[in-house]
């Protein structure tokens, strides 16, 4: 048996973690679930602080963690929960694969991309200050030469392990010479460490252009903490949106599994949540467990049951509630392990 935290979130985090769980189980793996409700909004009310000491001290001691989604106030209140997560557990990988599922409309339906975002520093750093005087607000985008290599090496390594064809930086170091100008040059020099994985970069602005225009010529991308951010959200666009990509954050002694897409209170308590990303995720989860074939088992499970289209939820163009789709890749997990 597996000990792993469970922090559920807000909005609809609860509903689509329940689903998910309801999946793995499905798939015969037996977790023991450490549940922490309170974070984000509930732990300030709760416990004075939106990521509690004993939250951290569960993803320390058991070295993995299933996250369902958490608010985050816009321009004020409390720091992201994500963000705090990843920096005080020092997850430095924000793996973020995103592939087409059938039925999904698209105009790119043979997207297939990996993304690998440096996970903790650049302009997140959390380094900022304001002058009143001269009203003017600062924001340092730290770029060091060990959190480049880590990411690089790992996303190289990754690559090579799954027998992926290209990795491609990202950067602007025609503008921001000396700090992404740091993150190509180790990115050049780590590549020919690598001979049997096509390497090359781009900047940036190009790289956005070029993904909107023809995202099949590429494979997977390797950039730093911001340019990540944006661009993987942008190539989960390019596959169906947020609500159907997995993620995962990766340090060297924990990880956190969790969904990209928002807490979507609008809908909370409704049914309507599609909980495929959470899903997808649990898959990667698995994965880094060990426990492949049931890993492989719940990815066909959700592949059939886009290919079928009988048990969707209305986002992605179905009628079911959270709880029918859920029970549908529950069967078909169940159908394949029988």
């Amino acid at each position: 048996m597996y000990t792993i935290t469970l922090v559920p979130g807000d909005g609809i985090g609860p509903e689509v973690t329940e689903a998910t769980c309801k999946v793995i189980a499905a798939a015969g793996v037996n977790i023991r679930w450490e549940r922490f409700e309170e974070v984000g909004y509930a732990g300030i009310e709760k416990q004075g602080q939106p990521l509690p000491d004993e939250v951290l001290n569960s993803i320390h001691r058991n070295r993995l963690a299933l996250k369902g989604p958490v608010t985050t106030p816009v321009g004020g209140g409390f720091r992201s929960v994500n963000v705090s997560l990843r920096q005080k557990l020092d997850l430095f990988v924000n793996l973020r694969p995103c592939k087409r599922l059938p039925g999904i409309k698209t105009p790119f339906p043979d997207t297939d991309l990996v993304i690998f975002r440096e996970n903790t520093e650049g302009l997140y750093s959390g380094i900022e200050s304001y002058d009143e005087r001269l009203e003017i607000a600062d924001s340092i985008a730290r770029i060091t030469r060990r959190g480049s290599q880590r990411i690089l090496r790992y996303a190289f390594e990754w690559v090579t392990a799954n027998q992926r064809r290209r990795l491609t930086a990202v950067h602007k170091a025609n503008v921001l010479k000396l700090s992404t100008g740091l993150f190509l040059e180790e990115a050049r020099s780590i590549a020919q460490d690598y001979p049997g994985v096509q390497f090359d970069h781009l900047i940036v602005d190009n790289m956005a252009m070029q993904l909107v225009i023809q995202p099949d010529t590429f494979d997977c991308i390797v950039t730093t903490n911001l340019f990540g951010d944006i661009l993987s959200d942008l190539c989960a666009g390019l596959v169906g949106g947020l609500g159907i990509v997995p993620g995962a954050n990766i340090g060297e002694d924990a990880a956190v599994f969790e969904a990209v897409h928002g807490s979507a209170p609008d809908i909370a308590g409704q049914s309507k949540a599609n909980p495929t990303a959470l899903i997808r995720t649990s898959a990667l989860l698995l994965h880094h467990m060990g426990e492949a074939e049931a890993a492989m088992r719940i990815e066909r499970a959700v592949w059939r049951a886009y290919a079928e289209g009988t048990s969707l939820t209305p986002d992605v163009g179905g009628t079911a509630s959270t709880e029918g789709m859920t029970d549908e890749i529950v069967r078909l997990v169940t159908d394949h392990c029988a």
